[in-house]
């Protein structure tokens, strides 16, 4: 029986779907099924009653997951202690929509992981670290925004925006066609307003100012329905269920990117946050900034083989 065989114990028995817990602990879904199949061999034991429909605890495994747990942490802490970075605070981290699946697990063995159960926007967020209510978020920020606040950002993710349009018409869409939407209320949507009214200035696509919140959500699916165009989606409502009455489109020429940074203090002195930033940049990759026609705003600190360009 091995550490991480428990731990994949562990994220099955919470989620109760061998896919999403493969997409948590990022491996292949037969691999994973392997794995637990192995471990029940080793403690002869059923963990699971498991169909093509549904996934369950057996009563072995039920009496085994709180064991499992404890033994983890225990390792974990080990782990910590080992490296020096043993401490019973937590590292404290915020983020406005998008996360990784897996980050209390990446986390685990070098620091505890405090998520902030405060969803607010990118500016806030950022405002939030440099102010030093959080240690880390997971934010969008333009360079000048950290150059501003004294924060450092590595690429944690990246969202290729789509258009969504009334009709069954699911083909490609140049951005040209598209509407974009912004907010008046600058509060809640700075961000996605600097980003969108760049990408239709460039582009060549249509702005419309909205004062509902309906750049994402129901209210969002009532503008596409009223403007009879495609509109560009807003990577808050990126996985969203599109509508019946709706289809999703990719969006050429050129294609809009959203980019994810995990930001902190430049000062920063504590080693676990530095520990876990290593945990959840490293192997990160950035290749899809680099496929052909890919647009990022000026100043966005992930723009590849670039430096920034400013207003003349």
């Amino acid at each position: 029986m091995e550490l991480r065989q428990l731990r994949y114990f562990v994220t099955v028995a919470e989620e109760l779907n061998f896919g999403r817990a493969a997409e948590r602990l990022r491996i292949a879904g037969p691999s994973l099924s392997q794995q637990i199949k192995a471990l029940e061999r080793d403690l002869k034991v059923q963990l699971f009653d498991r169909d093509r429909r549904s996934v369950a605890l057996t009563a072995a495994g039920s009496a085994l997951l709180p064991r499992a747990h404890a033994l983890i942490a225990q390792a974990d802490e080990l782990r910590r202690h080992a490296r020096g970075l043993s401490s019973s605070v937590p590292v404290r981290i915020g983020c406005v929509q998008w996360c990784p699946t897996d980050w209390a697990e990446r986390a685990a063995g070098v620091a505890q992981l405090r998520v902030d159960t405060w969803v607010m926007p990118s500016h806030t967020q950022a405002k939030r670290v440099a102010e030093g209510s959080l240690d880390l978020a997971i934010c969008r920020v333009d360079q000048a925004d950290l150059d501003m606040l004294g924060l450092d950002a590595r690429l944690v993710g990246a969202d290729r925006l789509y258009a969504l349009s009334i009709g069954p018409d699911s083909s490609p869409v140049a951005a040209q066609e598209l509407t974009v939407l912004i907010d008046s209320d600058e509060d809640s949507w700075s961000s996605w307003n600097r980003f969108a009214e760049q990408f239709a200035r460039e582009a060549g696509a249509r702005l419309v100012r909205v004062d509902d919140g309906g750049v994402t959500g129901s209210t969002f699916f009532d503008h596409v329905r009223r403007l009879r165009r495609p509109v560009l989606n807003n990577p808050k409502g990126q996985n969203d269920a599109t509508p019946a009455d709706m289809v999703r489109r990719v969006v050429t020429d050129p294609v809009p990117m959203w980019t994810w940074s995990l930001v902190w203090r430049r000062d920063e002195p504590n080693p676990m946050v530095h520990a876990v930033i290593g945990e959840f940049t490293t192997g990160v990759d950035s290749a899809v900034l680099n496929q052909p026609g890919a647009w990022l705003p000026r100043g966005d600190p992930h723009l590849p083989n670039s430096e920034e360009v400013t207003d003349p």
